[in-house]
């Protein structure tokens, strides 16, 4: 299979520098993406679990080392590009919002409500990298990059998926302009292929150890069917997924056999059923949601009106340039501030909104 050369990665602005540098553009990328504000943050969000003081469960920083870990080593294994197999795993979550998949559907839900469309995570990533790090300047990373950031898709369970090329940053913003319209994005990279399938394995076994650790599940609940092809730990399932798509991947597709293809999908229905949608996991779902409307109306009106002392200026708009706040509506704004908030600073934001301070 052959890899992505970096030669062929192409910035949406070009850029001009005196001196050598002995890193290629993915590699750049990489670096670019570990020193950005919204990598630091995966430390204090969610993976699954959320408000959990349980030592060892997975945040989100966990989720996308292991992805990026598992990939390189399907993706050595294949012939492709290294690099650009890193940045697409490190980078492809970061527009998730505070408390995991369920801030993601609150904030979808007041989006929609405020007349700015749906949110999507993907696509908030590519917002956040291109349009709010650097004080709204952003990374300017690579064409490939980005898009094996905005086509991840890892909800999804594929047996099998290869890539569309691209050529143009238009592209890109056609894809995301599409999002919504039924049609499946395809990444335009073999790299991206890898990263989109290969973000199920990083996380199906992770998931239920947490779930054992958590008192959710136990492992005899595992089925048989995806037990007896799979195994019954993170670290079988991870292995035998990944030997599975070395042996069946080939020249232009990233593919499981039928038979492991279905055991993961027994797996995952599994997890589903008994942790993801398990009424002990969203105990606390109702009180975060009624705390992301009141955030979220509270915000929108301080930026309508202008409010300065707000928060949202001290902790985000004031450090943003020009250009960001003149192509941005008020509710885009909030979106934007929200969704970059760790889940602590989130709690903290309330607080400081709608908690009283005592004083002695």
């Amino acid at each position: 299979m052959t890899g992505t050369h970096p030669i062929q990665g192409l910035r949406r602005r070009v850029e001009k520098s005196g001196k050598w540098d002995m890193r290629d553009a993915f590699s750049i990328d990489v670096d670019r993406i570990l020193h950005s504000q919204a990598y630091t943050s995966y430390i204090d969000k969610t993976q699954v679990f959320y408000l959990v003081g349980h030592q060892g469960i997975s945040h989100r920083v966990i989720h996308v080392q292991l992805l990026s870990r598992i990939a390189r080593t399907v993706g050595r294994r294949l012939g492709l590009n290294d690099d650009l197999i890193e940045a697409i795993a490190i980078g492809h979550d970061i527009g998730h919002p505070p408390f995991g998949h369920d801030g993601e559907w609150h904030l979808d839900e007041l989006c929609r409500k405020a007349g700015i469309g749906p949110f999507r995570h993907n696509v908030q990533a590519i917002q956040s990298l291109e349009r709010i790090e650097k004080g709204g300047k952003g990374l300017n990373l690579t064409l490939q990059v980005l898009d094996g950031i905005l086509c991840h898709n890892g909800e999804t369970c594929e047996q099998s998926v290869s890539a569309e090329p691209a050529h143009t940053f238009a592209d890109l913003d056609g894809k995301i302009e599409s999002i919504g319209q039924g049609k499946t994005l395809l990444p335009m990279t073999m790299e991206g292929a890898l990263v989109r399938i290969v973000d199920t394995v990083s996380y199906i076994g992770r998931d239920i150890e947490d779930a054992i650790s958590l008192g959710i599940i136990a492992r005899e609940q595992i089925p048989a069917q995806a037990k007896g092809i799979l195994g019954d730990t993170n670290g079988k399932i991870v292995y035998a997924l990944v030997e599975d798509l070395i042996r069946h991947s080939t020249e232009g597709r990233i593919a499981y056999s039928s038979k492991v293809f279905r055991a993961l999908e027994v797996l995952k229905r599994f997890n589903y059923e008994n942790i993801y949608l398990n009424p002990r996991v969203k105990t606390e779902s109702s009180k975060i949601r009624t705390m992301y409307t009141l955030v979220f109306e509270r915000l929108l009106e301080d930026v309508r009106q202008e409010r300065k002392d707000s928060v949202i200026y001290a902790r985000f708009l004031d450090r943003l340039d020009a250009c960001y706040h003149e192509s941005h509506v008020p509710g885009e704004m909030v979106r934007d501030f929200i969704a970059s908030l760790t889940d602590s600073t989130f709690l903290r934001v309330f607080n400081e909104l709608f908690v009283p301070e005592f004083f002695e």
